[in-house]
């Protein structure tokens, strides 16, 4: 008896995912020669393209979002007691004076 194997079938499937983009436009900019040669080699150094890395920073500048961190109760409650004012070298000695004496 000789043992057929059946053939051997190999299926692909390709999957895109399709981002909805801006249409991209030109920009020109005046910057010195040291500053576009210090980004270039950053870029390079961070496998991305000089546009994609003033992009990202442009947009990180622009974005609308509050960043304003979550504060708990407790922190909120504590919020004041300390006077907000510097504290000089004479607070220090007082402070100190009073401390041992």
């Amino acid at each position: 008896m000789s043992s057929s194997k059946p053939p051997l079938y190999v299926e692909k499937h390709y999957f895109y995912t399709y981002k909805e983009r801006d249409m991209n436009a030109k920009l020109t900019l005046n910057l010195s020669k040291v500053v576009i040669d210090h980004a270039k080699g950053y870029a390079k150094d961070h496998h991305t393209s000089l546009s994609k890395l003033i992009e990202n920073y442009l947009g990180s500048l622009t974005k609308k979002e509050s960043k304003k961190a979550k504060v708990s109760p407790l922190v909120e409650s504590l919020t004041g007691i300390i006077p907000n004012e510097p504290v000089t070298a004479d607070h220090k000695k007082e402070y100190l004076a009073k401390k041992y004496s």
